[in-house]
């Protein structure tokens, strides 16, 4: 498959939806609207929303059912994004190419951006029954496991522990729980909600689970790997600060040749974990191997 082709059609697909459900920057009060449209609008790969529309399709389902879910991941990560950022978390100046949120329109109006696409996105989720009409029960799970993802025993907890660690040795364990909830939860949650809406069936759902746990560790690694030997003009962001701030990566435990070898056996791991389910499968094969080879 032409991946190259099937990712640019899928963002300006999630793209085009995104605008239509996502925050008016016109609306009343234009401050607060304008700065989550800023960066929920201001690019990025969309990766979490095409995992879900790709699962979706690996198990039979198509792209208009899982659309709103998608865009509601993505407004969740970009709220997570722009906290990230804030002085009191990583303090950071750029995001994807651009100033940070809060350095074109506060701290304050930031912190407000990022919890007004948070709630957005269950606005977003609730339009699974009234636009695509999936059974309750299973729009009701969808939301519960991405709520569970994105809360104080997911995304929270990751970021919290990650927090906790900086300047200080950590065990593998408490590396592992820091990318493991920071990161794979939001990338196991966009699979499995894919999985679910598209009308997965058992054994398809644990694989593609397993897929999403494998994939989420290797985009981790890789991101802690180009946090030292990418550039920020490919990254959009500083690089090489993970050192600075003394976090508790794979690099800093393992050096550098160990995790891109870790990394290579997550991704084998995740391909073989949904090989067996044919051609449906393929563009989360692809999605894998690139990230391999990712430089942003």
């Amino acid at each position: 498959m032409d991946l190259a082709h099937y990712l640019t059609q899928k963002v300006n697909r999630i793209n085009s939806f995104l605008e239509r459900v996502g925050p008016n920057p016109e609306a009343y009060p234009p401050a607060i609207h304008q700065a989550m449209a800023y960066s929920l609008y201001g690019g990025g790969k969309r990766l979490r929303p095409i995992l879900v529309i790709a699962a979706a399709e690996a198990v039979g389902g198509n792209e208009e059912t899982v659309l709103p879910t998608a865009c509601a991941i993505e407004m969740i990560h970009t709220y997570s994004l722009i906290h990230d950022d804030l002085p009191a978390m990583d303090n950071d100046d750029y995001r994807r190419g651009k100033p940070t949120n809060h350095k074109v329109f506060g701290e304050a109006t930031a912190i407000l951006a990022g919890d007004g696409l948070l709630t957005k996105a269950f606005e977003v989720l609730g339009l699974n029954s009234q636009l695509c009409q999936i059974e309750p029960a299973v729009a009701m799970q969808v939301i519960i496991e991405i709520a569970v993802a994105a809360g104080s025993q997911g995304l929270i907890a990751g970021q919290t522990v990650d927090l906790e660690s900086e300047g200080r040795q950590v065990d593998f364990s408490t590396l592992n729980f820091i990318h493991q909830h920071k990161t794979g939860k939001l990338f196991k949650a966009a699979i499995r909600s894919g999985a679910l809406l598209g009308g997965a069936k058992e054994k398809q759902l644990e694989s593609l689970s397993s897929y999403a746990d494998h994939f989420g560790l290797a985009f981790q690694i890789t991101d802690d790997i180009l946090n030292v030997e990418g550039s920020n003009l490919k990254m959009g962001k500083a690089v090489g600060t993970d050192v600075l701030r003394k976090k508790a990566t794979f690099p800093t435990m393992f050096g550098l040749p160990q995790s891109k070898k870790m990394a290579e056996e997550a991704i084998t791991q995740a391909i073989s974990s949904i090989e067996w389910m044919g051609t449906s499968s393929q563009p989360l094969i692809q999605i894998a191997f690139h990230l391999l080879r990712r430089d942003n």
